[in-house]
This record gives C-alpha cells, structure tokens and sequence, in this order.
C-alpha cells in the first residue's frame, strides 16, 4: 500500500524537505558542535561538565553573567519608559509630521549600533567633542564607559523594537472598552492606565523581548565602551580567539549559556502570554485623542526630542570624519585624509560588504520565502517544527554561531573556513527569520482560493507560487530584502570570528581601527557604512511611493 501525497501538498512538502536540510546542516548541526565542545574533554573523547564547573567557578565569568543581565534588564525597561509615551503620541494624539517621524524613528534599526557606541565615545569620551568644551567652562563630567554608556547606546538604538509594536497594538484597541470605562466614571488619565495599557501590554513585552535578546548578543557596542567591564558576547569571542585547540571548550560553555539565557526569556515571555486574554473588538483605529494646545505641543517636542537625539550620533559621525585626526586626537580641521587613507590601500572592504550582503540577501529571500509560504499553508505539525527552527537564529548570538560554524567547517567531509562563502552562509542563516516574519505575515493575508482558481485552471503550484503568489507578496519581499542587505552590512559579531585574509568588510575595518586607535580611519569607515545602508533604503522609498502613486 502506497501512501499518495495530494497534488497541492506536494511543493510545500518538497520546500518542508529542502528547508529542513538547509536548517539542520547550517544552523542546528553547527549549534550541536557548540555544545560538544562545551561538554567534551580536550581531547574530544569523553563527555563532562567540567568545562562548566571551570567557568562558572570564576568570579570573572560569573561577573559577566551579571553584567550581561543587569545591562539587559536595564536598557529593555529604559527603552519601555521612553518608547510607551512616544507610541502612545504617535497613534492617539494630534502630532503633526508623523510621517516623518515614523521614518526617522525607524532609521537606529538599519544603522550599526557599533557606530553609534564609537560616535558617542567621540562626543562623550575622555577626550570627546562635548566632554572638552564642557571642561573648558569648568564642568566635570562622569565616564561614558562602562554600564552607563553601553545602555544609553542600547536605548537610543533599539528603541524602535518596542515603539513599532507599541503604536500598533495601541491602534488596535477597541475605543468602545475606553467609552465603558469612562461612562462608569473612570476618568481619561485612569483609563489608560487601566484599561488601554493592559490590552497593549503583548505588544509591549513582544518589542522588549527582542530589545533584551538584542542586549545579550550585541558584540560591538560592549567592545567599543565595556572597556574593563566582563560582557558574556565580549568574553565569549575572547575565548574563542585565546583557544588554539580545535575544541573551544570555553568560549562553548558562554556559547551554550548565551542560548540558554536568551531561550529562558522567549519560554517566559510565551508563558504570561498564555495564561492572558488580551484580545479586543476593534474593528478600526480608534480616533485621535481631542487635547489641549499644551498637551498637543509637549507631545510633538517630545517625539521629535527622543528622534532627532537618537540620530545625534550618527550625524556626528558623519561631520566628524571630516575632521582632522591625529592618532586617537581630534583636530577642528576640515579634511578628506580620513577617507584617502580609508580606501588608499584598497576598496575591497567596501567591495566585499556590497558583494556579502547582497549574496546572503538574495540567499535570505530564496530561502525564507518559500518557507514562510510552507509555515502559513501546510496545516501540520512539519510546518510548526519548521517555523520554530526558523526562527531560533533570532535567540542565537552572532558570536555563537560563527564559532559553530568554525568548528563544524574548519575540516572533515566540508571544509569552509577561509574563503567567503562561509560568511554568506553565516549570514544567510542569522537573517531567514527577517524573511519569514515578514513574508508569511502577507501570505496570511492571502486568501488561499487563488492559488486553488489557478491550480483548478490547469496550472502548477510552482507556476502557481511564481505567477500568482510572488506577485502579490513584491511589496514585502522587497522590503524584507532591503533590511536583510543593510542589517547584512553592518554584521560585525559573526564577521569578526568568520572573516580571513582579503575578506575583511567594512565593519571589519572599523573594528581594527578601533583597536589600534585609528580614530580618522575608523570615523570614515563608520561614515561609509551609513552612506552604504541608507541608499538602498532610499531607492525602496522611492519604489514605495512610484507604486503607490500608480496604483
């Protein structure tokens, strides 16, 4: 007896196939080998924790675990406090120029957060622009190293993380709920607090789950401002580079707890979730708030306070890198040396970052989109296995899994450490859920009738998906593409372990600089990259706005 497959299951089953394959080997096989060094001898014979006895054991590493933590906590409440009012300004209040202020408030997502850690050493470091001319008028200033400035740094560039989300579920309230509160006599400013807020308390959480994640997996910002401070990313890469061994025992064991820490806080988030009802009625946005002139005024200067300042550094960095610098010291001099000696010695930095985001977006986009198409057709349980590991590299540190990649690559039946493909493949890997998230969101969209009129009609579901379904998803594919590419092209935590010889990228370059007080050459590096990423932004703006004035 044969089992028969029906002729519309049979590309989303094959696509299942090849999305598993794709998934275990570069992601679950590499993360596996991450957790076999954290528990074998050194000679890779005999399982034991000791590795992690060994690393837990030392007030140094427990002291990073710490500090992680603390930091993390801290930059996702700092990021609620000031993100919850501003959503709340932006879907409910009369602020002129929300357009505007959507779209710069968007602009930290897209630009390297490493940037913005370096610009703000630049301002509010020792020797900082705005750090001497305080002192000149006889002011001391605090250090901007340490726990203070990596979290202003967090806050100023992943607060679009909740904003986003917030504003949204804030437009979804039900205004009849707030109508019955305020006719049993609760008045407007209780309401809020009681009912509104409550209801969009997912959104809320959603948004600070990924600032949190984000905390723990950021490599550049520590590494620019953490200075003596143990940070579980920083330490992590450290090991790793310190272990000549073929297994990295120890930068295993941060590996498999960065996982487990960021694992913990998903399964928390899902749990209060489930035990919740938040769902409303709404059957359209509720209305804009009627205010007072004062309140209407303190809401605009607020949203465009927090915008403009999160922007601050990366418009400094822009001016600075024309500026003169001499070793780590900054000049007032206008100049272009920064950028001679930026690209003197080679443009293939530049070239490289062009070339790797682009293979690894048109990867991302190959790859995710018939998953995403997989995960809101097929009514299974494959399709919920492949949505999950799908999405697990949004709780993998780049740092872990370019060292899983190191040590599954470096030899045996393939070999890839060395050349570029692997970084392709490492960013491919790290970006799919960008690619899913966001096409699976319009394929839910999507009444399924069409795919079955056309498949009715005599054509294939591949012809189908091609022919009827791309189509329709364009918009959103091409916007999932242009966020993968400038996400892509300021990587800096899996480039640093991955990268070799000629395949350095721009991040790469800044990161070098940094280390050896190349302040010119790494102001211009950072300049580039801005420049870099916010083109392709501005073409998918244009393409936006061209579509929608046709359509």
């Amino acid at each position: 007896m044969t089992l028969s497959v029906p002729h519309q299951q049979r590309l989303p089953l094959a696509i299942a196939a090849l999305g598993f394959l794709f998934l275990g080997l570069f992601l679950l096989y590499p993360l596996f080998n991450v957790f076999g060094a954290s528990v074998l001898d050194g000679d890779g014979e005999k399982f034991t924790f000791a590795n992690y006895v060994k690393i837990l054991g030392r007030p140094f590493y427990r002291g990073a675990v710490a500090n992680t933590l603390m930091i993390g906590v801290a930059a996702t409440i700092t990021t609620i406090v000031i993100s919850v009012p501003f959503a709340f300004a932006l879907a409910r209040l009369p602020v002129p120029g929300k357009a505007a202020i959507i779209a710069l408030a968007a602009m930290p997502l897209v630009l390297p957060s490493f940037v913005s850690a370096y610009a703000i050493v630049l301002l509010l470091g020792r020797a900082g622009v705005v750090t001497q001319w305080l002192n000149s008028w006889g002011i001391g200033f605090g250090s901007i190293y340490g726990a203070g400035g990596i979290i202003l740094v967090y806050t100023l560039t992943l607060y679009p993380y909740v904003l986003l989300p917030t504003m949204a579920g804030f437009k979804a309230v039900d205004v009849s709920i707030e109508e019955a509160a305020q006719s049993l006599g609760s008045s407007p400013r209780r309401t809020l607090w009681t009912v509104t807020l409550p209801i969009v308390v997912p959104s809320i959480l959603a948004g600070g789950l990924l600032v949190f994640i984000e905390t723990l997996e950021n490599f550049g910002v520590p590494f620019v401002l953490a200075e003596d401070m143990p940070i579980f990313a920083v330490e992590a890469f450290k090991l790793f580079v310190g272990e000549t061994a073929p297994n990295p025992s120890s930068a295993g064991v941060l590996g498999v707890l960065l996982i487990l820490m960021t694992s913990l806080v998903l399964l928390i988030q899902r749990r209060f979730l489930a035990n919740r009802r938040f769902a409303t009625g709404a059957r359209s946005a509720p209305p804009i708030l009627k205010v007072g002139p004062g309140l209407r005024i303190a809401a605009t200067v607020y949203c465009w306070a927090v915008v403009l300042l999160a922007l601050v550094p990366f418009f400094a960095i822009v001016v600075l890198s024309f500026m003169e610098f001499r070793g780590p010291v900054l000049h007032p001099n206008f100049s272009t040396a920064n950028f001679t000696a930026l690209f003197e010695r080679s443009t293939r930095p530049l070239l490289n970052t062009l070339m790797f985001a682009t293979l690894a977006a048109i990867g991302v986009t190959l790859i995710g989109v018939p998953i995403a198409y997989v995960v809101t057709r097929l009514r299974s349980g494959l399709a919920a296995v492949l949505d999950v590991i799908a999405t697990l590299p949004f709780a993998v540190a780049g740092t872990v899994l370019a060292i899983g990649f190191v040590v599954s690559f470096n030899s045996g039946w393939l070999i890839l450490t060395g050349g570029p493909f692997i970084m392709v493949l490492a960013y491919t890997v790290r970006k799919i859920p960008f690619a899913v998230r966001s096409s699976s969101g319009i394929l839910h969209q999507i009444d399924p009738s069409l795919e079955e009129a056309s498949i009715s009609l005599g054509r294939s579901p591949l012809q189908t998906f091609a022919r009827i379904l791309v189509p329709l998803m364009l918009g959103g594919i091409m916007s999932g593409f242009v966020l993968t590419w400038v996400t892509i092209a300021s990587e800096l935590s899996a480039t640093v372990v991955l990268y070799s010889g000629q395949w350095r990228t721009l991040t790469v370059v800044m990161f070098q600089a940094l280390e050896g007080g190349g302040g010119g050459i790494a102001t211009a590096a950072a300049s580039t990259l801005i420049v870099v990423t916010l083109v392709p932004i501005a073409l998918l703006y244009r393409l936006i706005r061209r579509y929608e004035l046709a359509a």
